[in-house]
């Protein structure tokens, strides 16, 4: 109850800081559109949590341009952030956007879907179909309720097309393969591979030199996802926080996984508690000490773990 009432917390006080800039003008803070190859682009959002500074953006939205019309993966938390990435866009290709794939059901990574569906209402939305019945169930319902609120009515838009492990989307030249092994990050996150690009976009799965919460998901689920997205041997992998890079991405934010689920296994069979693997774990969890989320996530990490460890003996 505790473990779910935190999480409660957390989105409820990130819509907030998300969408409270709903009505507002232009982000004050320039951020620049990175090219990754010749057609695709990321706009690295900041690796620290929603706060006034950064204006609730922190997300890291794909921009893929194709024969056809431009695809958009996670257009960020809000109405202005999908602005800012149209405005984005319309500085390298006056071609429309087309299609845009949501990697999971966080609102941080899919609210932005209003301002593309205001632009172009005619544009295809993907996700995973457990992302659109989980909105149309409700779940994450802080989010949406607030951004009704804060937009006086305006709808928060999800997917409208369900897309599973293993399908593929052809948009003009460009082929887009979708991998979902199960409960990872969620049990709801697709990861996008254009294929013609040699480009990965991982969502949540990964972060980099950001550690993200797993209150939704499966630490064992997430390590066997990366592993997954290593093997498709793409060159760029573009995480869902952090910067892009190649496959050292995916490795970095394995082996902290990897090495915390490792750890509280070894203690937990020894029959210690998780208050007592907390001291004995951290020495070898230095390397992502300086990570945004460490300090917050760690200790909740090591419980979760522990739960999860726990369950598999029964």
């Amino acid at each position: 109850m505790k473990i779910k009432m935190r999480f409660i917390t957390f989105i409820t006080t990130c819509a907030l800081l998300l969408l409270q800039t709903a009505h507002a003008g232009a982000l004050k803070t320039d951020y620049p559109l990175d090219k990754i190859t010749d057609n695709v682009y990321v706009i690295h959002g900041p690796r620290e949590l929603p706060n006034p500074e950064n204006e609730g953006f922190m997300n890291n939205p794909g921009v893929i341009i194709t024969t056809a019309g431009v695809v958009v993966v996670d257009p960020g938390g809000s109405k202005q952030i999908g602005t800012m990435v149209l405005d984005k866009i319309k500085s390298v290709t006056d071609k429309p956007v087309v299609a845009v794939f949501n990697t999971h059901v966080h609102g941080d990574h899919w609210l932005g879907n209003q301002a593309i569906r205001d632009a172009y209402p005619g544009v295809k939305i993907y996700g995973h179909p457990r992302m659109l019945e989980r909105i149309e169930a409700g779940d994450g319902e802080s989010w949406i309720t607030l951004m009704e609120n804060m937009t006086k009515g305006a709808m928060a838009v999800g997917p409208n097309n369900a897309i599973e492990d293993g399908m593929s989307v052809t948009i003009g030249d460009s082929d887009f393969s979708i991998v979902h092994l199960g409960k990872a990050h969620t049990d709801t996150d697709i990861m996008i591979h254009a294929v013609n690009e040699s480009v990965l976009f991982l969502g949540d799965n990964v972060g980099n030199q950001r550690i993200l919460r797993v209150d939704q998901g499966s630490f064992r689920g997430n390590i066997e996802t990366i592993d997954a997205a290593m093997d498709l041997n793409a060159r760029y992998h573009v995480p869902g926080h952090g910067q892009s890079g190649g496959v050292e991405v995916s490795q970095g934010y394995r082996d902290y996984l990897n090495r915390l689920y490792n750890g509280v296994k070894k203690h937990y069979d020894e029959g210690l508690s998780d208050f007592e693997i907390k001291p004995l774990l951290h020495p070898d969890m230095r390397r992502w000490e300086d990570w945004s989320g460490f300090e917050d996530e760690f200790g909740k990490h090591i419980g979760l773990c522990y739960l999860e460890i726990e369950a598999e003996d029964f």
